[in-house]
């Protein structure tokens, strides 16, 4: 089985051609207008992709801290503090079709311990992750290392922004070189101007400007930099220190305005008050530009020595202005080899010097600013999401890629895997890799659908399906309870039911598998048996609210019908089934939604085989266009980017008209699929529906998101489904059901097709 798995792919999916030119990318990490540098950061990123690439799709995701921002409409939200936000996420950014995430990571940004609520997104992707890291501690908490871990190891590439970050990376966190790039901060393009050109704006013209801006923080060292003003004010009367930037959220929640008050109190006791000018505005890009224009010399006293980056600092040098600052990491590397000058932290009598010998120089001043300036050329927004988008492109080459599976051969009908599931009792529900879970039980669903299996494996196969066709029916007439008139769903292990009567779903269904065991059971005894108990729970078809549970039972009622013509209960079931879907069309539909239900749920696509094979079955040609509409457009909706099946994720459930979302995916979707393609083909003589049958056929086989094979192969086993990042290796009985039952479809669409043209309708 394995070797005709081998052959199947090599034959129909050929070699696996390596994706073009990336199209469109996620950005996640924060927005404007929250008032932050990584919100301020990720904006520009994506405003320098978009300019830089006007063809490509750039998707915004943002972290919100629920603090009432409004951000703009073509930015999508995460609510930083809720996981299952992180996971929905993940599966709009995977249903939209990017190719590439591209990640702003900062520990204080999203929730969690160190902020590992981001995983949750990222081990719910299968994208390639390029992360730009803005923090890289070189002695992490022990939280902290966990949760980075985590993140280095689901990244493709790395990004820094200094090369000290790189060197933490390899000696701290053993990170391979190849795998990190250093891309410096971008910078916008500004023409180099004098200050005296910009000083007119703000009326400073007689004025010698110091500057700093950025949020307002503790660790900014700017009373440091006050201290120094009065030996600065001693020689130049005319120095005016300005302080760009609102105070950080996070110190006005805790403690308002006290850090600002604080400082502007130190510049009046020092006797500089008239020297020192708060400008505590959150200021747009272009606004803020315009005042670091009119600066003539710009200071960033900071205080933390293991900042990786600083974006002030990085605008400062694209504009071109000389610079006086720390010795912190971006600052040691940007500012190297003549670029500006480094004084020791927390020594106001070093600022003050460096500053005044700038001052009193006017060609020294001049000429760094020219160094500074050259530099600033190689940090332009372009050339940075150039690098970047090169680093995804890379990645995305190396992603597996499938060719579309359209025609072939199905795996031959195999049940050495529903024999291993299955003891004396019947089938058990779930296993643990292949090996059947005792703990939770049988179920009367997975009974039901193995009794339809053997009836479908027919007359060449019964030497080994009549047996289990016994065991199973025998399942199935134990289950019913003729006080309740239902069946009971659930039996423990030790044979005790664990409730009374089951779901509407799971007595639907048992109708249908007594309706097909009734038409096509290859013992007589059972299709008597069947027939009888289906006359007996008849009525609880009455009661049916669930549209899939009256879908199932009129499946059941068609083949009561191809052998007992004018069976009254079976008729009405079809009518009552054929009305319900036919009004919740009615109700639930808009123009871009052909569906019964404002949601979407599981086993989809029985909805409109019921409708097909009603309107076959009763000549209802009304019946039979809703079917084909409704299931044209399911088809649409599971269909991926490359064209390849992709089932409706148990992620998308029960989200009202939203798209789906791409995991996780069930094999029960793609076998349903199969079923009701069949179904058209019946009316229909639109060979799309061959097509859309084997593109659902090729997921079972590996053409699907992930390009793996769900099938098994070793004996007729098929795992649970497919996650993010691979199959779910367990194989529970709807999985190797939902197989096999594909493979007798298959099969039998094989040979229509090769006797002749499908039948058109009547």
């Amino acid at each position: 089985m394995q070797e005709q798995i081998r052959s199947i792919l090599k034959a129909a999916l050929g070699s696996r051609a390596a994706p073009g030119t990336i199209e469109h990318i996620a950005v996640v990490g924060n927005a404007l207008p929250r008032r932050c540098g990584l919100a301020t950061f990720t904006s520009h990123v994506v405003d320098a992709l978009r300019d830089r690439f006007p063809g490509l799709v750039v998707d915004h995701y943002a972290m919100d801290d629920r603090s009432g921002i409004e951000y703009p409409a073509n930015v999508h939200t995460i609510a930083a503090d809720d996981p299952a936000a992180y996971r929905l996420a993940a599966g709009l950014i995977e249903a939209s079709g990017a190719q590439a995430i591209w990640l702003q990571h900062e520990f204080g940004i999203f929730g969690g311990t160190a902020g590992d609520h981001v995983m949750r997104l990222l081990e719910r992707s299968t994208l390639p992750v390029v992360a730009t890291l803005h923090t890289v501690l070189e002695k992490p908490s022990a939280e902290e290392r966990l949760a980075f871990d985590r993140l280095l190891d689901r990244c493709a590439h790395l990004i820094v922004m200094a090369e000290r970050g790189k060197t933490i990376l390899e000696t701290v966190y053993g990170v391979s070189p190849e795998r990190v790039s250093v891309i410096p901060h971008g910078v916008p393009d500004r023409p180099h101007i004098v200050p005296e050109q910009a000083k007119q704006s703000f009326r400073l013209a007689d004025r010698k400007v110091i500057m700093t801006f950025g949020l307002l923080a503790p660790d900014k060292g700017i009373g440091f930099m006050i201290d120094a003003m009065p030996a600065i004010v001693a020689r130049h009367p005319e120095a005016l220190y300005v302080v760009i930037g609102a105070t950080h959220p996070n110190l006005i929640r805790e403690q308002g305005e006290a850090l600002r008050e604080s400082l502007e109190q130190k510049a009046a006791d020092l006797g500089v008050a008239d020297n020192v000018r708060f400008v505590g505005d959150f200021l747009d890009q272009e606004e803020l530009l315009d005042w670091l224009g009119a600066s003539d010399v710009y200071v960033t006293p900071y205080l933390n020595m293991a900042q990786i980056t600083s974006g002030t600092l990085s605008y400062a040098i694209g504009l071109g202005k000389p610079v006086v600052s720390t010795p912190y990491l971006h600052a040691a590397e940007l500012l190297a080899d003549g670029h500006g000058i480094l004084v020791p932290p927390r020594d106001s009598a070093a600022l003050s010097e460096a500053v005044l010998n700038l001052l009193d120089d006017d060609g020294a001043r001049e000429a760094l600013a020219g160094r500074a300036y050259a530099r600033g050329r190689e940090l332009l927004w372009p050339r940075a999401v150039e690098r970047a988008v090169a680093l995804m492109e890379a990645a995305n080459r190396v992603r597996p890629h499938v060719s579309r599976f359209t025609s072939g051969r199905p795996l031959r009908p195999s049940i050495e895997a529903v024999k291993r599931m299955t003891d004396g009792t019947g089938m058990l529900q779930h296993g643990i890799h292949t090996v059947p879970d005792r703990n939770h039980g049988y179920c009367i669903d997975d009974n039901a659908r193995a009794l339809i299996l053997m009836c479908r494996l027919g007359e060449e196969m019964e030497a080994v399906t009549g047996p289990l066709a016994s065991t199973y029916s025998a399942f199935i007439s134990h289950a019913w309870n003729p006080d309740r008139g239902r069946f009971r769903n659930f039996m423990n292990y030790d044979r005790s039911w664990c409730e009374s009567e089951g779901s509407e779903d799971s007595n639907g269904r048992t109708l249908w598998a007594l309706g097909c065991a009734a038409a096509t059971a290859t013992d007589a005894g059972i299709r008597g048996w069947a027939a009888d108990l289906f006359d007996k729970a008849a009525p609880l078809a009455a009661q049916l609210i669930s549209p899939r549970a009256s879908a199932f039972a009129a499946l059941g009622a068609v083949d009561i019908l191809s052998i007992y013509p004018g069976h009254r209960a079976a008729t009405a079931m079809l009518e009552a089934s054929s009305d319900m879907l036919k009004s919740l069309l009615v109700t639930s539909r808009r123009p871009d939604w052909a569906w019964f239900e404002t949601v979407l749920a599981y086993d989809n696509a029985r909805l409109p085989e019921a409708l097909l094979r009603i309107g076959h079955l009763l000549d209802d040609r009304e019946a039979i266009d809703l079917g084909l509409e409704t299931l044209e457009w399911i088809a649409k909706v599971q269909t991926n980017g490359r064209g390849a099946f992709r089932p409706i994720g148990t992620d998308s459930f029960q989200r009202p008209y939203s798209a789906p979302l791409p995991f996780d995916q069930q094999p029960l979707e793609a076998q349903a699929m199969i079923d009701a393609c069949t179904a058209a083909l019946s009316v229909s003589d639109d060979r799309c529906w061959v097509d859309h049958a084997w593109r659902a056929y090729g997921w079972f086989i590996g053409d699907n998101d992930l390009g793996l094979p769900v099938a098994d192969g070793i004996d007729g086993g098929c795992h649970d489904g497919l996650m993010p990042h691979g199959v779910n290796r367990n194989q529970g009985a709807e999985s190797i059901l939902a197989l096999q039952l594909a493979n007798a479809s298959m099969r039998s669409l094989s040979e229509k097709r090769d006797s002749g043209p499908a039948r058109t309708a009547a």
